[in-house]
């Protein structure tokens, strides 16, 4: 799906990936998905399994105890967890995506093998912490700070919506480490650090609209020491860190979004065929058909991009002229805003009974909101894209 290729056929192991994944979604995720997310209750089993499956580093190689797959396979796998529980889909995109993939790219051979591995394989959880409280979108205002002190690094700021927070074993952490006197710029760098490192706190959980089983939460650091083989990268280079590895988190969230979008179309067909008014079923009304096929339509669309923003990123892991910034970031855009409405038109199919808790689609509705904000808000997502088109 990359431009100059129109090759729509999945391969043999991206439909078996799909396929386990579908599987596995089906008979253990779905039964569960209400029950999470009105307890709010961490999916500790289902993220053991997935570890157990594979999905917990799909693309990370194989050697680093990942699955060696392609993105494809990453974005497939994705859509099919968040089709039955968009929380249990996020926290396999935060490892994957947030963790995995920068250390992939920019980590140690020593990090590699100590901290990625053991991730990869689903033994251990990783987080990203890169918002704070006062800076999200804005790299720029970010508060936390790293001092270069002997044999390390001493580290003070808070890091909050921090998903897999409460029980991530590792999170990646952006703090400035130099700021020009006279600019006021700031150079980033990115570290490693483990929980239960001395001055690393977390806080309380967070209660959300959606995605109520995929635990977050605000983290501390004070007065926190960290080798200098924490750095993840060069040191001043964080940023570009985090960038990268953004462009791969949105074709996560766009597989997110996919997926809560394809579960609410399908229990909208299914409840149309069965639910009747003025003596037929509701799916012989053109008002009910029109809504079908915008949704029918408008999913496709999505997923097209989707697939070809990650067929992009597997073209770049060996051709480095190759971006996806993007690619990555039109397939999040669109399939996040497509979610919402989506979800947004099947409550309405379902009349009242959308509106009920007892039926599933009012989740997917809450469920859908957060894609638009996550990861880079859509406002973020058309500076990136309008920056690419008018570079010319």
């Amino acid at each position: 799906l990359s431009s100059g290729s129109m090759d729509f056929e999945l391969t043999e192991t991206q439909r078996m990936i799909r396929d386990t994944a579908r599987d596995f979604a089906a008979k253990e995720v779905a039964p569960k998905a209400a029950e999470l997310d009105k307890n709010e209750r961490w999916p500790a089993e289902l993220v053991a399994k997935m570890g157990e499956l594979g999905f917990l580093g799909i693309a990370v190689p194989e050697e680093y105890g990942g699955a060696g797959l392609d993105h494809v396979s990453y974005a497939l796998a994705m859509e099919e967890i968040s089709a039955a529980c968009a929380s249990t889909g996020v926290i396999m995109s935060v490892n994957n995506s947030l963790f995995c993939d920068p250390l992939v790219k920019f980590g140690s051979e020593k990090q590699k093998k100590e901290i990625l591995t053991p991730v990869a394989r689903g033994e251990k959880l990783g987080c990203f912490g890169l918002t704070e409280p006062m800076s999200g979108s804005d790299a720029q205002t970010m508060a936390t700070v790293a001092k270069k002190v002997d044999g390390g690094w001493v580290i003070d700021g808070a890091k909050n919506w921090i998903t897999n927070g409460p029980h991530a074993d590792y999170i990646i952490l952006f703090a400035i480490t130099e700021k020009d006197p006279t600019t006021g710029k700031v150079k980033h760098t990115a570290f490693v650090i483990p929980s239960g490192t001395a001055g690393f706190t977390k806080n309380a959980r967070d209660h959300k609209l959606g995605i109520k089983a995929a635990h977050s939460c605000t983290v501390f650091f004070e007065n926190c020491f960290v080798p200098d083989d924490a750095v993840v990268g060069k040191v001043g280079e964080g940023f570009k860190v985090a960038m990268a590895t953004l462009d791969g988190g949105r074709i996560g969230i766009a597989s997110q979004a996919l997926g809560i979008a394809k579960a609410a179309l399908e229990k909208s067909v299914q409840y149309a065929k069965e639910r009747k008014s003025f003596g037929v079923t509701i799916d012989k009304h053109q008002a009910i058909q029109f809504m079908i096929a915008d949704m029918g339509t408008e999913l496709d669309a999505a997923r097209l991009l989707t697939w070809r923003a990650a067929a992009l990123k597997d073209k770049a892991v060996t051709d480095k002229s190759v971006r996806h910034s993007m690619e990555s970031a039109q397939a999040k855009l669109y399939a996040s805003e497509m979610s919402t409405r989506v979800a947004h038109k099947a409550i309405q199919i379902h009349g009242g009974y959308g509106y009920s808790t007892e039926f599933p689609v009012e989740r997917n509705y809450r469920d859908a909101r957060i894609t638009e904000l996550y990861e880079g808000t859509s406002e973020i997502q058309r500076i990136v894209i309008a920056a690419n088109l008018l570079k010319g």
